[in-house]
């Protein structure tokens, strides 16, 4: 069980990569109508913001990580416009299995009670 559980927390690392190229390939996708600075500038920019909003509410290592319903809403939005980005960019099909296999993971994660902040080694 405890290679599932670290498979779990391994593939939720995975989804949050893949929601930030979600956002990085909506943006691309959105500016190419509007000129390549607007592209690029979205490509970067939406990536960058998902970073900082995660790094700040959501890393298990941050001061200021969400707890509880906080942190399962925080979950939902991040992981669900990472979905509705791939869709919107014309990629149905994987925003529906981001978002499938997103809930899966949310849902793992509070079955098994992953969602408490992990403690840095050096606090021991």
């Amino acid at each position: 069980m405890t290679a599932l559980k670290s498979a779990n927390l391994a593939l939720a690392f995975g989804l949050e990569l893949c929601v930030l190229a979600a956002l990085a390939y909506w943006g691309y996708t959105t500016g190419a109508t509007n000129g390549t600075v607007l592209q690029i500038g979205l490509c970067i920019l939406l990536p960058v913001i998902g970073i900082g909003v995660w790094a700040v509410w959501g890393a298990p290592q941050s001061k200021r990580r969400l707890t509880g319903v906080g942190l399962l809403i925080l979950r939902v939005v991040f992981f669900g416009i990472g979905a509705l980005a791939l869709i919107l960019a014309g990629q149905t099909g994987l925003g529906v299995v981001l978002g499938l296999i997103s809930a899966l993971n949310i849902g793992l994660i509070y079955a098994w009670r992953q969602d408490t902040k992990v403690d840095s080694p050096s606090a021991t």
